[in-house]
């Protein structure tokens, strides 16, 4: 294979090397996958047929602060793409610097909205400054895994979706520029839903296509716009994401692959999203905002041909008898499945009340009037990025406590550390009961996820954005505690003053327990029938949300999370728990709709 030339469309019809290609493409995102399976997945992909594979870069991830880089361990992209190298896919890089994805901001730093004139995804100096800095470390890493420098990468996509936002019609030339001056030299794309196709697009790049419904003037106004070139459709969707509250997406199988067929019948090139979805591990996930607030739940499963956990689905076995058609050689057999493992329940019996834990955090601000989450002056000047925020502030009678439209997204409310109510995404207000004297009131307020996609991302700051009020007169005088919950603070944790478990333990609170291995371990699922809505961490590591909302009912808990022995599960829980956490060998991703 010449690297001379890399992949062209100077016809209607890619090449690659000058000879025709055809790029069968599936998504699969190193940061939602542990990775010790990265290789699993990918085996998996290249044995179902695939040929490229596709990834986001989330700059979140990897820039967590103004002047800390992460590119190592599970945001080893080097590794990751030298691994898809190995075996032998080709790949898409989607670098952003907005990604979507479902992540948390669309996968922008949360740190940029300490800028209180931020203007996101335009070229704001503010904006264009941060995202300078981080291609800098990025794109370097990067320009040596090109294809015509002998490394993978075929192509890369300018920013996301960005038809569907257009505020500024410079900014896609910016990003093009960010990209091209600082190497990156194979073929550059665009991406667009239905909505967006019009408004995307910049010169110098080809346009694709997301969809899940193949509609007729979708392809001609492709077509019209870009005139005899390959057609590709860069996001076919496998299947759907799930908020909380929702019931679970699934797209039948025998319709997915219909369009697959069809698709691939016209002759143009497709990319899976999700190929496999993985897990929004910790606090990643994102939230949508129409038609009301919403956030996305822990699982990406995704409904994709691949589980959560890696296992095939009918789908998978659909796509690879059809792939094989595409294929002149017979594809390589299909990688064996991991054993799934359900474990001895985990007996909860040390706990530690919020309250009692305040001592461990950092040490509090005070501020005359609420401050919002992203601009306090924690994790040296980047704000704080996710989890909650306690606010205190003295009151001396009851009455109408009013969220003035302030509280993002959510607040447990508490009077002398008695519980009084929860302001829920709608709520309005609450009662007060009266008491005597001064008495200290308390909001816990959590980002359930900051929104990833749509005109409002400048506007996601969490916390309490603004005043609240009560008896219509703004509250003064806060005392504000950090708590991200980040991996510094769940290791003082341990040294707390923990307590035997009380027969009637507070909440919210944190509560510790054992899981007991024998040997090698393996994939297992948390299950937490009992218990409300909070955070579990395992061996200190963020497994991400629970809710008993649903649809989930279960967190993927990877065997290479754990250690065969002992393992210390924590939980963090809001409101009420029983006393154990179930260790169980299959998912429940709850009752299921078919995707409209």
């Amino acid at each position: 294979l010449s690297r001379k030339e890399g992949l062209s469309v100077n016809s209607s019809q890619f090449t690659l090397s000058g000879e025709p290609f055809r790029i069968i493409g599936g998504s699969l995102h190193y940061f939602r996958v542990p990775k010790a399976y990265w290789k699993d997945r990918m085996l998996k992909m290249k044995a179902c047929g695939i040929n490229t594979l596709t990834t986001y870069v989330p700059w979140s991830l990897h820039q967590p602060e103004r002047g800390v880089f992460h590119f190592h361990k599970q945001l080893d992209l080097e590794a990751y793409l030298n691994l898809a190298a190995d075996v032998g896919l080709w790949v898409i890089l989607r670098p952003g610097p907005y990604v979507c994805s479902e992540l948390d901001l669309g996968g922008l730093p949360s740190w940029l909205l300490r800028d209180e004139n931020m203007k996101l995804r335009t070229t704001y100096p503010g904006f264009t400054d941060a995202v300078n800095t981080f291609y800098d470390k990025l794109v370097p890493k990067m320009v040596p895994l090109q294809f015509k420098k002998g490394g993978p990468i075929i192509a890369v996509q300018l920013e996301n979706e960005y038809g569907s936002y257009a505020v500024d019609n410079n900014y896609m030339d910016f990003v093009k520029q960010a990209l091209l001056s600082r190497g990156i030299s194979e073929l550059l794309l665009t991406s667009d839903n239905h909505e967006g196709l019009k408004d995307g697009g910049v010169n110098g790049a080809l346009r694709t296509i997301n969809l899940q419904k193949l509609k007729n003037e979708d392809m001609m106004l492709l077509h019209f716009l870009q005139p005899k070139k390959p057609v590709m459709v860069m996001e076919y969707w496998t299947g759907w994401y799930d908020g909380w509250g929702d019931l679970h997406h699934v797209f039948p199988p025998e319709d997915m692959v219909a369009v697959v067929r069809e698709i691939l019948r016209q002759g143009m090139s497709i990319n899976l999203y999700m190929f496999h979805g993985g897990t929004n591990f910790g606090f990643t996930s994102g939230a949508v905002e129409s038609p009301s607030y919403k956030p996305i739940i822990t699982s990406y499963d995704y409904d994709a041909p691949l589980t959560e956990d890696g296992d095939y689905t009918p789908k998978y076995h659909l796509l690879r008898d059809l792939f094989s058609r595409y294929h002149s050689e017979k594809l390589p057999e299909m990688p064996v499945i991991r054993w799934k493992e359900g474990y001895e329940a985990a007996i909860m019996y040390q706990h530690l009340s919020l309250w009692d834990s305040l001592p461990f955090l950092e040490k509090p601000f005070k501020s005359q009037t609420p401050v919002n989450m992203e601009n306090l002056p924690v994790n040296n000047g980047n704000g704080q990025l996710y989890g909650y925020t306690l606010y205190e502030t003295m009151i001396s009678s009851g009455g109408s406590l009013k969220s003035g439209n302030s509280i993002r997204d959510r607040a447990i409310v508490f009077v002398d550390k008695s519980f009084i109510g929860v302001f829920q995404f709608k709520t309005e207000e609450l009662a007060v009961p009266d008491g005597k004297g001064e008495r200290t009131l308390s909001l816990l307020v959590e980002n359930c996820g900051r929104v990833h996609y749509g005109k409002t991302l400048d506007l996601q700051r969490k916390g309490l954005i603004r005043d609240i009020f009560l008896n219509n007169k703004p509250l003064r005088d806060f005392t504000i505690y950090s708590l991200d919950l980040n991996p510094a603070f769940i290791d003082r944790l341990y040294r707390a003053p923990w307590k035997a478990l009380p027969l009637a333990p507070s909440f919210p609170g944190f509560s510790l327990g054992r899981l007991f291995v024998d040997g090698y371990p393996s994939d297992t699922y948390v299950k937490l029938p009992g218990w409300s809505k909070g955070v579990v961490f395992i061996n200190g590591q963020n497994l991400g949300r629970y809710w008993h909302i649903g649809p989930q009912q279960a967190l993927y808990l990877p065997g290479p999370f754990l250690n065969g022995g002992i393992n210390e599960v924590l939980v963090f829980e809001e409101h009420e728990a029983d006393l154990k956490v179930l260790f169980e060998d299959s998912p429940d991703l709850g009752m299921t709709v078919d995707i409209q």
